[in-house]
């Protein structure tokens, strides 16, 4: 079945009508509040994990698991010995939507969008992970496709159902450090090859794996080691590098303490490479080794501010207010916002909001929780999806969210592109080409219409390019 008829189809049938879970049908499925059916995507290395965390709700039953590649799967496969097993996405749409409630989709960024838009589309509740997809144009429509099928839905940063994500919040919107001026955010990706040449010769393609639908909306290459099984991130064509794979975790934060919403600008500058004396080097398939992204946003309750963003070991100011002994959070990555009043800290991984100086964590009468806490925290955030798709309990990254958030950290990317960017020009006198940076450093975005007002390139990279057939549309 060609992709195009495939998707075109799939939208024509939930236009037409609803699908009745068999459960409903008195197939011998316990009712619907009690347990979720779950379709799986991508279910090797984090999609494993993912998939445990559901299962410790103890409300979750798989009707499929999907995998293109055999080694990655054969883990979950040997987990879940009873379940059904595909490589191909479209062969679960054709047999399990009836048995399906749910899917969950954490395949390479490049198919996220594509893989989970037929479902939705059929009033299908989604999973899927972070970034949410692989471009601008993407996550505008799952958002806008999951408001219309009135769907529960969750990106997977787990930061965004912790408690001390919802306790920095209350104590910014309480006045505890006064007007948000800045915001520092890194991390310490990228932990694969970034700003290396393109991979060149064909390796033979692995029994285990079918390419082709690995590839999926990107264009056709040659099978190379290289790609597979993680450094695919640091690609453009499949990832969304450093700031695709954290951008979410860490800018979450930050974009829901303040909300944040579109950006209105985005800077960068990024490492360079060379390839002899004055010879640069064209790297612009992939991402860069290291970056400083600078966002500007304009917010009801703190004006203009700046958001920025480090990566590939290059690290924030340290605040002036840091005793000896003391640092900034873990190696990992975090955030700092600077009020007027006083700094706040927030590690990635344990959020741990804190207050510099130090002294000020004594002197703070906290303020009441405003937001309700999700049970379990990070490791609640599956828990937290599933009792959403059951109890209709709201979700804490659900497209509405993700997407815009998803957003941000993308433009992020298309100022890193447009760094990048160079125009080949050849010297009449004696044939060789060399490569100029446009001296475009700054794009200026207009959220509404979803486009660069200044750079028309950067457009292309916001709505992104698909192989014939795997459109998304």
């Amino acid at each position: 079945m060609r992709r195009r008829a495939f998707l075109k189809n799939a939208a024509a049938s939930s236009a037409a009508f609803t699908i009745v879970p068999s459960y409903v049908l008195g197939k011998g499925k316990t009712p619907p509040s009690d347990t979720l059916y779950v379709a799986a995507f991508g279910v090797g290395g984090r999609g494993e994990s993912v998939m445990m965390g559901l299962d410790q709700t103890m409300k979750v039953k798989y009707v499929a698991l999907c995998d293109v590649d055999d080694r990655m799967a054969a883990s979950a496969f040997n987990r879940y010995p009873g379940v059904a097993r595909y490589k191909d996405f479209r062969t679960v749409f054709d047999k399990h939507l009836k048995d399906m409630d749910a899917i969950m989709v954490a395949t390479p960024d490049h198919t996220h969008a594509a893989i989970a838009l037929p479902f939705m589309r059929e009033k299908k509740h989604a999973y899927v992970e972070k970034p949410l997809t692989h471009n601008i144009r993407e996550a505008r429509l799952l958002t806008r496709v999951a408001r219309e099928m009135g769907i529960v839905t969750q990106m997977g940063n787990q930061g965004a159902s912790s408690d001390d994500s919802r306790k920095a919040r209350e104590w910014v919107e309480a006045g505890v450090i006064g007007t948000v001026e800045r915001v520092d955010c890194w991390t310490n990706r990228p932990v694969w090859p970034q700003g290396v040449p393109v991979p060149q010769g064909a390796d033979p393609i692995p029994p285990e794996l079918d390419w082709d639908l690995w590839l999926g909306p990107a264009a056709m290459r040659d099978y190379n080691n290289n790609y597979l099984p993680f450094n695919w991130r640091g690609w453009w064509d499949f990832g969304t590098g450093a700031l695709g794979d954290m951008g979410c975790h860490i800018m979450e934060t930050p974009f829901s303490v303040l909300d944040l919403g579109y950006p209105k600008e985005a800077e960068a500058s990024c490492t360079t490479a060379w390839t002899g004396p004055f010879a640069l080097a064209d790297y612009s398939a992939g991402c860069p080794a290291s970056s400083v992204v600078r966002l500007k946003f304009e917010t009801p309750a703190h004006g203009t501010l700046s958001l920025n963003w480090y990566d590939g070991g290059i690290l924030p100011d340290l605040p002036d207010e840091l005793k000896d002994g003391e640092t900034i959070g873990g190696s990992g990555g975090g955030t700092i916002f600077y009020g007027t009043k006083g700094i706040l800290v927030c590690d990635v991984y344990s959020r741990n909001a804190r207050l510099l100086p130090s002294e000020m964590m004594g002197l703070l009468n906290p303020p009441a929780a405003r937001y309700p806490r999700v049970p379990g925290d990070t490791g609640g955030h599956q828990a937290n999806w599933v009792e959403g798709c059951l109890n209709g309990t709201p979700t804490s990254s659900d497209f509405s969210k993700a997407g815009p958030l998803t957003e941000a950290v993308l433009m992020g990317n298309l100022a890193i592109r447009s760094f990048q960017y160079r125009e080949s020009t050849v010297n009449p006198e004696n044939g060789r080409a060399s490569f100029e940076f446009p001296g475009r450093k700054k794009i200026q975005w207009d959220g509404a219409n979803m486009k660069v007002t200044n750079f028309d390139k950067a457009n292309d990279w916001v709505h992104g390019s698909y192989r014939e057939g795997w459109e998304v549309i």
